[in-house]
Protein backbone atom coordinates (compact mmCIF):
# COMPACT_ATOMS: atom_id res chain seq x y z
CA UNK A 1 0.00 0.00 0.00
CA UNK A 2 1.95 2.97 -1.33
CA UNK A 3 -0.24 5.54 0.41
CA UNK A 4 -0.40 3.76 3.75
CA UNK A 5 0.04 6.09 6.73
CA UNK A 6 2.60 4.93 9.29
CA UNK A 7 0.87 4.47 12.66
CA UNK A 8 2.31 5.00 16.14
CA UNK A 9 1.24 4.71 19.76
CA UNK A 10 1.12 8.25 21.12
CA UNK A 11 0.08 7.45 24.68
CA UNK A 12 -0.91 4.67 27.07
CA UNK A 13 -2.79 4.45 30.34
CA UNK A 14 -4.12 1.80 32.71
CA UNK A 15 -6.29 1.40 35.76
CA UNK A 16 -6.63 -1.36 38.35
CA UNK A 17 -9.45 -1.36 40.93
CA UNK A 18 -8.47 -0.66 44.52
CA UNK A 19 -9.66 -3.94 46.04
CA UNK A 20 -6.81 -6.46 46.28
CA UNK A 21 -7.91 -10.10 46.54
CA UNK A 22 -5.09 -12.39 47.72
CA UNK A 23 -5.14 -16.14 47.22
CA UNK A 24 -5.84 -16.57 50.91
CA UNK A 25 -9.41 -15.34 50.36
CA UNK A 26 -10.17 -18.44 48.29
CA UNK A 27 -8.87 -20.71 51.04
CA UNK A 28 -11.92 -19.75 53.10
CA UNK A 29 -14.45 -21.24 50.67
CA UNK A 30 -12.57 -23.62 48.36
CA UNK A 31 -10.36 -26.69 48.66
CA UNK A 32 -7.28 -24.76 47.61
CA UNK A 33 -4.27 -22.92 49.03
CA UNK A 34 -1.99 -20.04 48.20
CA UNK A 35 0.82 -22.53 47.49
CA UNK A 36 -1.38 -24.55 45.09
CA UNK A 37 -2.49 -21.48 43.14
CA UNK A 38 1.01 -19.98 42.89
CA UNK A 39 2.55 -23.28 41.80
CA UNK A 40 0.00 -23.86 39.01
CA UNK A 41 -0.56 -20.31 37.78
CA UNK A 42 1.98 -17.86 39.21
CA UNK A 43 -0.90 -15.76 40.58
CA UNK A 44 -0.61 -14.35 44.11
CA UNK A 45 -3.39 -11.75 44.03
CA UNK A 46 -5.80 -9.98 41.72
CA UNK A 47 -7.98 -6.84 41.68
CA UNK A 48 -11.78 -6.89 41.84
CA UNK A 49 -13.96 -3.95 40.85
CA UNK A 50 -16.06 -2.24 43.51
CA UNK A 51 -19.80 -3.01 43.50
CA UNK A 52 -20.56 0.29 41.76
CA UNK A 53 -17.84 -0.12 39.09
CA UNK A 54 -18.47 -1.58 35.63
CA UNK A 55 -16.20 -2.05 32.62
CA UNK A 56 -16.84 1.48 31.34
CA UNK A 57 -15.83 3.00 34.69
CA UNK A 58 -12.45 1.26 34.63
CA UNK A 59 -12.03 2.18 30.96
CA UNK A 60 -12.67 5.90 31.42
CA UNK A 61 -9.86 6.25 33.96
CA UNK A 62 -7.38 4.33 31.77
CA UNK A 63 -8.48 6.37 28.74
CA UNK A 64 -8.03 9.70 30.51
CA UNK A 65 -4.49 8.70 31.46
CA UNK A 66 -3.69 7.65 27.89
CA UNK A 67 -5.10 10.89 26.46
CA UNK A 68 -3.05 12.92 28.93
CA UNK A 69 0.13 11.10 27.96
CA UNK A 70 -0.67 11.60 24.27
CA UNK A 71 -1.29 15.29 24.88
CA UNK A 72 -4.70 15.46 23.22
CA UNK A 73 -8.25 16.18 24.31
CA UNK A 74 -11.07 13.67 24.02
CA UNK A 75 -12.82 15.99 21.57
CA UNK A 76 -9.97 15.38 19.12
CA UNK A 77 -10.69 11.65 18.88
CA UNK A 78 -12.13 10.28 15.64
CA UNK A 79 -12.82 6.74 16.87
CA UNK A 80 -13.03 4.64 20.05
CA UNK A 81 -12.68 0.85 19.83
CA UNK A 82 -13.10 -1.28 22.96
CA UNK A 83 -12.06 -4.91 23.24
CA UNK A 84 -14.09 -6.60 25.98
CA UNK A 85 -16.08 -9.74 26.73
CA UNK A 86 -17.68 -8.15 29.81
CA UNK A 87 -19.55 -5.08 28.51
CA UNK A 88 -21.72 -2.96 30.80
CA UNK A 89 -24.77 -4.01 28.76
CA UNK A 90 -25.54 -6.25 25.78
CA UNK A 91 -26.48 -2.96 24.16
CA UNK A 92 -25.48 -0.22 23.73
CA UNK A 93 -21.76 -0.78 23.29
CA UNK A 94 -19.41 0.02 26.14
CA UNK A 95 -17.47 2.21 23.69
CA UNK A 96 -20.50 4.50 23.36
CA UNK A 97 -20.75 4.86 27.14
CA UNK A 98 -17.07 5.75 27.29
CA UNK A 99 -17.45 8.23 24.43
CA UNK A 100 -20.14 10.06 26.37
CA UNK A 101 -18.23 10.06 29.67
CA UNK A 102 -15.07 11.37 28.03
CA UNK A 103 -16.87 14.04 26.03
CA UNK A 104 -15.48 12.61 22.79
CA UNK A 105 -18.33 14.12 20.79
CA UNK A 106 -16.56 13.80 17.44
CA UNK A 107 -15.71 10.11 17.74
CA UNK A 108 -17.44 7.04 16.37
CA UNK A 109 -17.48 4.16 18.85
CA UNK A 110 -17.93 0.40 18.89
CA UNK A 111 -16.88 -2.76 20.77
CA UNK A 112 -15.21 -5.92 19.53
CA UNK A 113 -15.28 -9.29 21.29
CA UNK A 114 -12.32 -11.55 20.65
CA UNK A 115 -12.08 -12.52 24.35
CA UNK A 116 -8.48 -12.33 25.59
CA UNK A 117 -7.33 -11.32 22.10
CA UNK A 118 -9.74 -8.36 22.27
CA UNK A 119 -7.15 -5.63 22.70
CA UNK A 120 -4.97 -6.87 19.83
CA UNK A 121 -8.07 -7.06 17.62
CA UNK A 122 -9.16 -3.57 18.64
CA UNK A 123 -5.60 -2.26 18.13
CA UNK A 124 -5.41 -3.73 14.64
CA UNK A 125 -8.81 -2.25 13.81
CA UNK A 126 -7.79 1.21 15.02
CA UNK A 127 -4.48 0.99 13.21
CA UNK A 128 -6.25 0.13 9.96
CA UNK A 129 -8.40 3.27 10.21
CA UNK A 130 -5.35 5.50 10.74
CA UNK A 131 -3.26 3.70 8.12
CA UNK A 132 -6.02 4.15 5.54
CA UNK A 133 -6.36 7.86 6.35
CA UNK A 134 -9.90 7.38 7.68
CA UNK A 135 -8.97 8.62 11.18
CA UNK A 136 -6.13 10.55 12.82
CA UNK A 137 -6.78 10.01 16.53
CA UNK A 138 -8.03 6.62 17.73
CA UNK A 139 -8.52 5.47 21.32
CA UNK A 140 -8.12 1.71 21.76
CA UNK A 141 -9.11 0.08 25.05
CA UNK A 142 -8.95 -3.43 26.50
CA UNK A 143 -11.05 -3.71 29.68
CA UNK A 144 -12.83 -6.35 31.77
CA UNK A 145 -14.78 -6.92 34.97
CA UNK A 146 -14.38 -10.69 34.95
CA UNK A 147 -15.14 -10.99 38.65
CA UNK A 148 -18.83 -10.67 37.72
CA UNK A 149 -18.67 -13.70 35.43
CA UNK A 150 -16.89 -16.38 37.44
CA UNK A 151 -18.28 -19.21 39.53
CA UNK A 152 -16.76 -18.69 42.96
CA UNK A 153 -17.35 -22.38 43.71
CA UNK A 154 -15.26 -23.57 40.75
CA UNK A 155 -11.65 -23.60 41.86
CA UNK A 156 -10.39 -24.37 38.36
CA UNK A 157 -11.58 -21.01 37.03
CA UNK A 158 -12.42 -18.44 39.71
CA UNK A 159 -8.81 -18.18 40.93
CA UNK A 160 -7.59 -17.19 37.46
CA UNK A 161 -9.32 -13.91 36.76
CA UNK A 162 -9.19 -10.26 37.77
CA UNK A 163 -10.49 -6.85 36.67
CA UNK A 164 -8.72 -3.94 35.00
CA UNK A 165 -8.39 -1.68 31.97
CA UNK A 166 -5.66 -0.49 29.64
CA UNK A 167 -5.77 2.09 26.85
CA UNK A 168 -3.68 3.39 23.98
CA UNK A 169 -3.98 6.38 21.67
CA UNK A 170 -3.05 5.82 18.03
CA UNK A 171 -1.90 8.61 15.70
CA UNK A 172 0.06 8.92 12.47
CA UNK A 173 3.65 8.09 13.39
CA UNK A 174 4.81 11.44 12.01
CA UNK A 175 2.78 13.14 14.77
CA UNK A 176 4.13 11.12 17.71
CA UNK A 177 7.41 9.48 16.53
CA UNK A 178 7.11 6.47 18.84
CA UNK A 179 5.64 2.98 19.00
CA UNK A 180 5.35 2.43 15.25
CA UNK A 181 3.16 -0.55 14.38
CA UNK A 182 5.14 -2.62 11.88
CA UNK A 183 3.08 -5.78 11.54
CA UNK A 184 0.06 -7.63 12.95
CA UNK A 185 -1.07 -11.26 12.86
CA UNK A 186 -4.59 -12.45 13.67
CA UNK A 187 -6.33 -15.80 13.49
CA UNK A 188 -9.17 -17.94 14.78
CA UNK A 189 -10.27 -21.57 15.07
CA UNK A 190 -13.93 -21.81 15.97
CA UNK A 191 -13.76 -25.59 16.32
CA UNK A 192 -12.21 -25.02 19.76
CA UNK A 193 -14.99 -22.80 21.06
CA UNK A 194 -15.79 -25.13 23.97
CA UNK A 195 -12.29 -24.84 25.43
CA UNK A 196 -13.27 -21.49 26.99
CA UNK A 197 -16.88 -20.44 26.91
CA UNK A 198 -19.84 -18.92 28.74
CA UNK A 199 -23.04 -20.63 27.64
CA UNK A 200 -25.76 -18.46 29.13
CA UNK A 201 -26.98 -14.99 28.22
CA UNK A 202 -26.95 -15.10 24.43
CA UNK A 203 -29.59 -15.91 21.85
CA UNK A 204 -28.95 -19.66 22.09
CA UNK A 205 -29.47 -19.80 25.83
CA UNK A 206 -31.17 -16.58 27.02
CA UNK A 207 -31.12 -15.73 30.70
CA UNK A 208 -33.79 -17.44 32.78
CA UNK A 209 -34.08 -18.31 36.44
CA UNK A 210 -33.07 -21.86 35.51
CA UNK A 211 -29.92 -20.88 33.56
CA UNK A 212 -28.78 -18.56 36.32
CA UNK A 213 -29.36 -21.25 38.98
CA UNK A 214 -27.38 -23.71 36.87
CA UNK A 215 -24.40 -21.33 36.65
CA UNK A 216 -24.60 -21.09 32.86
CA UNK A 217 -23.50 -17.43 32.97
CA UNK A 218 -20.06 -18.17 34.40
CA UNK A 219 -16.84 -18.76 32.47
CA UNK A 220 -15.95 -22.43 31.99
CA UNK A 221 -12.67 -23.70 30.61
CA UNK A 222 -10.74 -26.86 29.81
CA UNK A 223 -7.33 -26.21 31.32
CA UNK A 224 -5.19 -28.80 29.54
CA UNK A 225 -6.49 -27.95 26.09
CA UNK A 226 -6.07 -24.23 26.75
CA UNK A 227 -2.50 -24.78 27.96
CA UNK A 228 -1.44 -26.61 24.80
CA UNK A 229 -3.15 -24.10 22.53
CA UNK A 230 -1.68 -21.08 24.33
CA UNK A 231 1.91 -22.35 24.41
CA UNK A 232 1.84 -23.21 20.70
CA UNK A 233 0.33 -19.95 19.48
CA UNK A 234 2.29 -17.67 21.79
CA UNK A 235 5.61 -19.11 20.63
CA UNK A 236 4.58 -19.31 16.96
CA UNK A 237 3.34 -15.70 16.91
CA UNK A 238 6.54 -14.37 18.47
CA UNK A 239 8.69 -16.36 16.05
CA UNK A 240 6.61 -15.28 13.04
CA UNK A 241 6.55 -11.59 13.91
CA UNK A 242 10.30 -11.37 14.61
CA UNK A 243 11.41 -13.53 11.67
CA UNK A 244 14.15 -11.80 9.68
CA UNK A 245 15.14 -9.42 12.48
CA UNK A 246 18.44 -9.82 14.40
CA UNK A 247 17.87 -11.19 17.92
CA UNK A 248 19.51 -8.14 19.48
CA UNK A 249 16.80 -5.90 18.02
CA UNK A 250 14.11 -7.46 20.21
CA UNK A 251 13.70 -5.25 23.25
CA UNK A 252 10.57 -6.61 24.96
CA UNK A 253 7.79 -9.18 24.71
CA UNK A 254 4.43 -8.18 26.22
CA UNK A 255 2.41 -11.41 26.45
CA UNK A 256 -1.15 -12.06 27.50
CA UNK A 257 -0.97 -12.75 31.24
CA UNK A 258 -2.90 -16.02 31.35
CA UNK A 259 -0.63 -18.36 33.32
CA UNK A 260 3.03 -18.07 34.30
CA UNK A 261 3.64 -21.68 33.29
CA UNK A 262 2.32 -20.97 29.79
CA UNK A 263 4.63 -17.99 29.40
CA UNK A 264 7.63 -20.01 30.64
CA UNK A 265 6.80 -22.97 28.38
CA UNK A 266 6.48 -20.73 25.32
CA UNK A 267 9.82 -19.07 26.06
CA UNK A 268 11.47 -22.47 26.48
CA UNK A 269 10.04 -23.54 23.12
CA UNK A 270 11.62 -20.41 21.58
CA UNK A 271 14.93 -20.90 23.37
CA UNK A 272 14.54 -17.56 25.21
CA UNK A 273 14.85 -16.58 28.86
CA UNK A 274 12.49 -14.16 30.64
CA UNK A 275 14.83 -11.17 30.66
CA UNK A 276 12.97 -9.61 27.74
CA UNK A 277 9.47 -10.40 28.94
CA UNK A 278 7.20 -8.36 31.21
CA UNK A 279 5.17 -10.48 33.63
CA UNK A 280 2.66 -9.03 36.10
CA UNK A 281 0.25 -11.94 36.43
CA UNK A 282 1.35 -12.40 40.05
CA UNK A 283 -0.35 -9.10 40.94
CA UNK A 284 -3.36 -8.92 38.61
CA UNK A 285 -4.15 -12.48 37.40
CA UNK A 286 -5.79 -12.82 33.98
CA UNK A 287 -7.68 -9.64 33.05
CA UNK A 288 -8.43 -10.98 29.55
CA UNK A 289 -8.44 -8.17 26.97
CA UNK A 290 -6.87 -5.81 29.53
CA UNK A 291 -3.68 -7.78 30.24
CA UNK A 292 -1.62 -6.62 27.24
CA UNK A 293 -2.40 -2.86 27.44
CA UNK A 294 -1.90 -2.87 31.23
CA UNK A 295 1.47 -4.62 30.90
CA UNK A 296 2.49 -2.33 28.02
CA UNK A 297 1.67 0.76 30.08
CA UNK A 298 3.63 -0.59 33.05
CA UNK A 299 6.60 -1.42 30.82
CA UNK A 300 6.66 2.12 29.42
CA UNK A 301 6.53 3.71 32.88
CA UNK A 302 9.26 1.35 34.11
CA UNK A 303 11.53 2.37 31.23
CA UNK A 304 11.64 -1.13 29.76
CA UNK A 305 10.97 -0.04 26.18
CA UNK A 306 14.21 1.15 24.62
CA UNK A 307 13.94 3.61 21.74
CA UNK A 308 14.58 1.92 18.41
CA UNK A 309 14.09 -1.62 19.73
CA UNK A 310 11.33 -4.02 18.73
CA UNK A 311 8.41 -4.88 21.00
CA UNK A 312 6.04 -7.83 20.48
CA UNK A 313 2.47 -7.83 21.84
CA UNK A 314 0.87 -11.27 21.82
CA UNK A 315 -2.47 -12.66 23.01
CA UNK A 316 -4.73 -15.68 22.60
CA UNK A 317 -8.13 -16.57 23.97
CA UNK A 318 -11.62 -17.97 23.63
CA UNK A 319 -12.98 -18.47 20.17
CA UNK A 320 -10.36 -19.77 19.77
CA UNK A 321 -8.59 -16.55 18.77
CA UNK A 322 -5.03 -15.32 18.64
CA UNK A 323 -3.17 -12.19 17.62
CA UNK A 324 0.16 -10.42 17.76
CA UNK A 325 1.55 -6.99 16.95
CA UNK A 326 5.13 -5.94 16.23
CA UNK A 327 6.17 -2.43 17.28
CA UNK A 328 9.35 -0.44 16.96
CA UNK A 329 9.62 1.91 19.89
Amino acid sequence: MANRVRVGIAGTGSYLPERVVPNSEFEKTLDTSDEWIVQRTGIRERRFAAPDQATSDLSVIAAERALKQAGIAASELDLIVVGTLTPDFLLPSTACLIQDRLGAKNAAAFDCNAACTGFITALHTGEAFVAAGRAKRVLVIGAETLSRFVDMHDRTSCILFGDGAGATVLMPWEDCKQGEILDTRMGADGSGYEFIHMRGGGSRLPATAQTVAAGEHAIRLKGREVFRFAVTYMSDLIADLTKGYPKEELGLIVPHQVNRRIIDAALERLGMDDSKVIVNIQHYANTSAATVPIALDEAIHAGRLEKGKLCVLVAFGAGLTWGGTLLRW
